[in-house]
């Protein structure tokens, strides 16, 4: 059965969200591994949130979730489960998710081996340094980490990271350090990755300089093609770590790709995030639709996007600890579900994934908060409330005011009337520009105990959500042909600015031309 949202889009539309807002404030709110969800501040009304639940049921979600859980084909362009999940797993599985869940043991291994000087140099000194290279799902989520709880890290190493094939970022992350206490750490799935393979090149180059032969236990490469590995090394052994065929580059951060942030931050503290995550895990495989977080934040953004026509998303990271995770959400969310073909072929008839971009609060609010409250667009906002407990007292509450004060302001606005009540006396020319709008949805997210584990939970949240309202569009969340096109035609390329081709565009000619 097919149900209908249009009817209610076109109702609730007509009626102001702050009126909405205040009837549902208080009912509509969600709960899962410590966080709380409210989606009070949307334009839904009971009747169409039934409605919406019932599209889900239709659709059947739940089933969606127990494909994932159950290592069914959920990658059908490649054949192939998504498998993320098993790497948080707390006890034995069965079949390839137990290959996946066991493959990140080694890492966890060799990191506690660096930090107790039982893995060390190749002068038998404790490593102070270290370099990750890797780009994408292999650099995003490990910054992410490492950004995250930097100041948990016990004393001793310096963690670098290099993503971009321009030349200087390499240069930057090697800057000061001393190739005999480095390591450098190489993530790359395909082992194919251009800007990967070209930094570690570089890195190599560097350490060769200094170790020559030894050079190779200074080097841990984490992919999913050992012997491409094997042979970039020319036979020589390092430390290799495995990246599962079945867990995709943008869901791979529990896995040995966050070897370096194992290290830094210590193994303990990362199975404390792959703990939350697993939390998470179990919410979304458990809970009936009704309650359940990642998929009512699904259908909340096929509502959003698909019904009411919102075309951007923006994430407001009320936590410092959280200041990179826009970034990484941009990837996670756009090239997952930045498609508007299926994988029977057909052309979705609804609009998909909206431009997600955000930033930390408070810092945007001196930025495009502006463009928030008083630009001709009206875009839903996800507010972040995660304070780190036990810190200055009035610097959280400060942090927690200017959250709560954004998302009221966003709804409710301030018309004429209220600004010249407040402010008598002002121009009329001067007061009309004070006036607010409001009407913008928003939902608040909040944590109170911010470590961690509600890091893992908030993070495999997101990544349930991705993969629900993917299926609600009937796309794979898995694969990403746009990526691959651009790929192929740098290769292309590369020989034309060389001069051993022809550009076949005529304006990529021309700016090859205007380059020589």
């Amino acid at each position: 059965m097919v149900v209908d949202l249009s009817a209610h889009a076109q109702r609730v539309r007509t009626s102001p969200l702050a009126e909405i807002a205040a009837k549902r404030a208080g009912l509509c709110t969600l709960s899962a591994a410590g966080w709380r969800i409210d989606m009070a501040r949307h334009y839904l009304d009971a009747e169409s949130e039934t409605a919406l639940i019932e599209f889900g049921r239709a659709i059947d979600l739940e089933s969606t979730a127990e494909a994932l859980f159950g290592s069914a084909i959920v990658n059908p362009s490649e054949g192939r489960p998504a498998l993320h999940w098993a790497l948080r797993a707390p006890s034995p599985l069965s079949g390839e998710a137990e290959t996946v869940r066991r493959s990140i043991l080694p890492a966890l291994q060799f990191a506690r081996d660096v930090r107790s000087g039982k893995q060390t140099t190749a002068n038998g000194k404790h490593f102070t340094s270290i370099v990750h290279i890797g780009i994408g799902g292999s650099d995003f989520g490990p910054r992410l980490i490492a950004d995250a709880f930097e100041d948990s890290a016990p004393a001793g190493i310096d963690l670098r990271f290099c993503a971009n094939v321009d030349p200087l970022d390499l240069d930057r992350a090697l800057a000061g350090l001393n190739p005999e206490e480095t390591l450098v750490i190489g993530v790359s799935k395909s082992f194919g990755t251009e800007e990967t393979l070209y930094n570690l090149a570089r890195a190599r180059k560097w350490l060769e300089r200094t170790l020559g032969n030894d050079t190779a236990r200074h080097l841990a490469l984490v992919t999913a093609a050992p012997e491409k590995a094997k042979a970039w090394l020319g036979g020589r052994d390092a430390h290799v770590f495995d990246m599962p065929l079945s867990v995709g580059g943008r869901f791979s951060l529990w896995s040995a790709a966050s070897l370096a942030c194992m290290i830094y931050l210590t193994a303990d503290i990362f199975e404390r995030v792959l703990a939350g995550a697993e939390e998470m895990d179990r919410h979304a495989r458990e809970t009936p639709l009704n309650s359940n977080v990642p998929m009512r934040l699904a259908l909340l953004d096929y509502w959003n996007t698909s019904v009411l026509g919102d075309r951007m998303r923006v994430i407001l990271a009320y936590a410092n600890r959280l200041r990179l995770l826009p970034t990484y959400l941009q990837q996670l969310e756009m090239e997952s579900n930045g498609k508007s073909v299926g994988p029977d072929g057909a052309q979705v008839p609804v609009a998909t994934a909206p431009a997600l971009w955000g930033g930390e609060g408070s810092v945007g609010q001196h930025s495009y908060h502006q463009w928030l409250h008083q630009g001709s667009q009206s875009v839903p906002c996800e507010f972040i409330l995660a304070p780190d407990t036990g810190r200055d007292s009035e610097g959280l509450a400060a942090l927690t005011a200017h959250a709560l004060a954004q998302a009221e302001v966003l709804a409710n606005g301030r018309n004429l009337a209220e600004v010249m009540k407040e402010e008598p006396g002002l121009e009329d020319s001067v007061a009309r520009q004070k006036v607010h709008a409001g009407g913008r949805a928003s939902t608040f997210m909040m944590h109170t105990a911010f470590g961690p584990e509600a890091f893992g939970a908030l993070v495999a949240m997101y990544e349930h959500r991705t993969y629900f309202v993917g299926k609600l569009w009937g796309l794979n969340p898995f694969d990403q042909w746009g990526v691959e096109r651009g790929k192929t035609m740098a290769a292309r390329l590369k020989p034309v600015l060389t001069g051993d081709a022809s550009a076949t565009d005529p304006v990529t000619a021309s700016l090859i031309a205007a380059l020589r």
